[in-house]
């Protein structure tokens, strides 16, 4: 391992306060299957070219997979007769791109069998498929994630960060997975790509506080123009751009946004609501900085609570365990 990978790791270790990530280092597959990153690009690209949708379908399986359990593909397992698993829990219903994954998968198993985990093709490929529109890696993924073999939709629901948390909410809930309120706003600007569903944030428009009114944190006009597209509560299968206009291009617009009182949901709105978070929100409004900060957030929240060396497995298929 050369000395800037070894750097990475005592990063990574150090701002998590546990080395969560130690284990994980750049082309762990380089002498098992060197062709396995090329592979996961290759397709992931390939999908993306005719699906323009997929890179926040996959950046937000990426986020939903580590937030529970760790890093380890567990919400790429299906349910079972005896468990039902963290895909059929209700906020990740409207998850997608599980396909991708499975073609990505024959397709390294095809080349090196048993070699490659699901949770490290998840992780590459939420990269690459952001990427795609760079044609560029836009941030270092470690690799040497092992798989679970345990998925659980209730685990999903304690976990994963509902839309409507406020501030203290989102802190605790990132702090938990040893990331800090920094990252929580630099990794909320994924949402500078994708669509949100009415559901998930109607309510700002016709109950906030439960006596049929409106947010008064969201824009007055945007409020109106989102009124048209979910006409009434129980409105759940239209889809909102989360960044209007901009919603398949990965870039600042998110924070523009967000400071015009824009933001989609109320997890976005909370982050003006601390002035340390608006002072970060402030400053990646500037692309090189938003660029450099989310590579390394990517790089923190990818460590979570990873299994390596013997723990877990690696699946043959990704949606079952072995």
């Amino acid at each position: 391992m050369n000395v800037n990978i070894l750097l990475v790791a005592f990063v990574v270790c150090g701002l998590l306060g546990a080395c969560q990530g130690g284990q994980l280092r750049k082309n762990f597959y380089r002498s098992t299957c060197p062709s396995a990153e090329e592979i996961v690009r290759n397709v992931t690209w390939n999908h993306v070219s005719s699906n323009p949708n997929l890179p926040a379908k996959l950046l937000r399986m990426h986020f939903h997979d580590c937030f529970v359990r760790g890093c380890d593909g567990s919400v790429l397992l299906n349910s079972t007769a005896n468990n039902t698993a963290e895909k059929d829990a209700a906020p990740n219903l409207s998850l997608a791109g599980f396909n991708v994954i499975d073609d990505i998968k024959e397709n390294v198993e095809n080349k090196c069998p048993g070699i490659v985990s699901c949770a490290d093709i998840l992780a590459l490929a939420a990269r690459d498929s952001v990427s795609f529109q760079f044609k560029r890696s836009l941030w270092k993924v470690l690799t040497g994630r092992r798989d679970g073999t345990i998925s659980r939709t209730r685990e999903a629901l304690i976990n994963l960060p509902p839309p409507a948390f406020n501030f203290t909410q989102l802190k605790q809930r990132f702090a938990s997975k040893n990331l800090t309120v920094h990252d929580l706003v630099v990794l909320s600007g994924s949402h500078t790509i994708g669509v949100g569903h009415c559901p998930t944030f109607s309510n700002r428009l016709y109950n906030f506080t439960g006596k049929g009114d409106q947010d008064p944190s969201l824009n007055a006009t945007y409020a109106a123009f989102l009124k048209t597209k979910c006409p009434s509560l129980n409105d759940t299968t239209t889809n909102v751009e989360m960044d209007p206009g901009s919603s398949l291009k990965f870039d600042t617009g998110y924070y523009a946004t967000l400071k015009q009182h824009k933001g989609l949901f109320q997890s976005d709105a909370a982050l003006l609501t601390n002035k340390g978070a608006a002072n970060i929100v402030q400053e990646l409004g500037d692309n090189d900085k938003f660029f450099t900060e989310f590579a390394q957030s990517m790089v923190r929240m990818g460590a979570i609570e990873v299994l390596t060396g013997t723990s877990g497995e690696i699946r043959s298929k990704c949606w079952a365990s072995n």
